[in-house]
């Protein structure tokens, strides 16, 4: 996919979402590998094949993806040296350069998505009430939050299933991002909650995918949405907060 021309747009990602071990564990958990026994080559390619296309989206990132992916380089290319005679067989696996602050940070955003589960005071003194017809989760159900990179990866689907151009420029499309901000507040106010393939029944083209994504994205950023996932059925549904 070529990259979209246009400037006058661009989406923030560390203010969006997440980082670069998100990223790195997104792909492991993707992947279904082990983090202490990763597939250097693999992931390392599949690291870059994500900024790339997210730079084609306009999707900015901080310089520390950079960073990682060059991390991840260097070890691919530590393991890629053939052994020397005498060499120490105990030697540190290359991996562990980035296993350990892997498993620190797992660690770190585990404890802290622990704290923020807590009921604070009064938090639930002023709750939305849940609309008429509007569908609840049964008690076999469960939902889980929603990162940037599972959301990237339902998005590449639809993209890659819709018809017309590859080429993408903002700036002469019919329709702006903020303008589809507005028009999904105003469905959003009728329905509550859609699925995220329901924001793209009526899409015709491309480039308009690809707005109501970036649309999608500033909203989650100004908390207008939330973003699940139901564990049994791997829908993902977004919801007017």
């Amino acid at each position: 996919m070529e990259a979209i021309q246009s400037e006058h747009y661009k989406v923030q990602l560390e203010d969006v979402f997440e980082g670069p071990m998100d990223l790195l564990l997104h792909l492991i958990k993707k992947n279904e590998v082990d983090i202490y026994d990763i597939p250097i080559a693999l992931i390392t390619q599949q690291y870059l094949e994500y900024l790339e296309w997210m730079k084609a989206m306009n999707i900015e990132f901080a310089g520390e993806f950079i960073v990682l992916a060059a991390t991840l380089a260097q070890i691919k290319s530590r393991m890629l040296l053939p052994a020397y005679e005498g060499e120490d067989e105990e030697e540190d696996d290359p991996r562990d350069k980035i296993a350990r602050p892997l498993i620190e940070y797992l660690q770190m955003k585990t404890a802290a998505q622990k704290l923020a589960s807590r009921d604070l005071l009064g938090d639930r003194t002023f709750i939305r009430p849940i609309p008429p017809g509007q569908a609840e989760l049964t008690g076999d159900e469960t939902e889980i939050q929603v990162g940037l990179f599972e959301l990237i990866d339902a998005f590449r689907k639809i993209l890659d299933n819709a018809p017309g151009e590859h080429h993408v420029d903002l700036q002469t499309e019919t329709i702006s991002v903020k303008e589809r901000i507005n028009q999904l507040v105003d469905l959003f106010e009728i329905k509550h909650s859609l699925t995220f393939e329901e924001l793209f029944e009526n899409q015709k083209t491309k480039s308009d995918i690809i707005v109501t994504f970036l649309a999608v994205l500033e909203m989650v950023k100004i908390n207008l949405l939330r973003v699940s996932q139901q564990v049994q059925t791997s829908v993902i549904r977004l919801f007017y907060q």
